[in-house]
């Protein structure tokens, strides 16, 4: 059965085939940095697309040729530690109610997907980037405390040491190198993503979707013994309380200028 096309508040729109089913999101401005309502619906729509059993795949794109910069620092500035923390969660469910998703999941990166947006990326099954794209987690500058859940999508892709790597030093890597290291799965020629997205989406489609789903479940269960001990865990704190208010108001005011 095709869904129509439905659009949330914060510009999270769903598209759904009765196949396949794509997530659009953002505005193309800020480079799509999100806001914790915006990561809210993120998670409403993956939740609501859980019960498809005809979806072969659920896409994940943001608009304006950009992927996501992860969360709107805006949002933070001035707010309490407990209000940050907050938001932290809201972010961290959303990505939980994509990796849940039982059917396989597509990120389709341009531009950058940085901090929460990387963590995005990685929620997803398969990450197909365009060959200008850049990913990275350069949250440690701001004095942001890097939760296990962050740390472990990141080593279940590349192994501790690069992940340790990149989260000392915040460096952004291009989709080539991020595929080399494991943290895509392929990277388009330059400006052949769609034309990829489209052909990677045609061999699924035939595909049976039970056996897309038990094929899932069964990577899945074997990565649980490292994943489950981390949901369990209570939530932390997401920033450092002396340093975080002054490095985040430094980085808005240089971003403003």
């Amino acid at each position: 059965m095709t869904g129509p096309a439905v659009e949330a508040a914060g510009g999270v729109r769903v598209d759904d085939d009765g196949s396949v089913a794509v997530v659009s999101f953002g505005t193309g401005e800020r480079l799509n940095a999100l806001r914790s309502g915006q990561w809210d619906e993120l998670g409403e729509a993956a939740t609501a697309l859980a019960g498809r059993s005809t979806l072969r795949a659920v896409v994940f794109r943001g608009r304006g040729g950009v992927f996501s910069s992860g969360s709107d620092l805006r949002e933070w500035d001035g707010a309490s530690s407990a209000e940050v923390d907050r938001s932290f969660w809201r972010l961290e469910a959303a990505l939980r109610a994509i990796e849940d998703l039982p059917m396989p999941t597509l990120a389709v990166i341009e531009g950058v997907a940085a901090g929460g947006g990387c963590q995005l990326a990685l929620a997803c099954d398969v990450q197909l980037a365009d060959a200008t794209a850049h990913l990275g987690m350069p949250i440690s500058r701001l004095g942001i405390l890097v939760p296990a859940s962050f740390a472990t999508r990141m080593s279940l892709r590349i192994g501790p040491s690069r992940t340790k790597d990149l989260l000392y030093g915040g460096r952004m890597l291009s989709a080539e190198e991020a595929q080399r290291i494991g943290l895509v799965t392929t990277v388009a020629h330059e400006g052949a993503l769609d034309d990829e997205l489209e052909g990677l989406l045609a061999r699924w489609r035939p595909l049976s979707p039970a056996s897309l789903r038990a094929a899932k479940a069964a990577v899945d269960r074997g990565l649980d013994p490292l994943v489950a001990p981390v949901r369990r865990e209570p939530p932390r704190p997401a920033a450092d309380p002396q340093e975080f208010p002054g490095r985040l108001a430094a980085f808005l005011r240089r971003r403003k200028a």
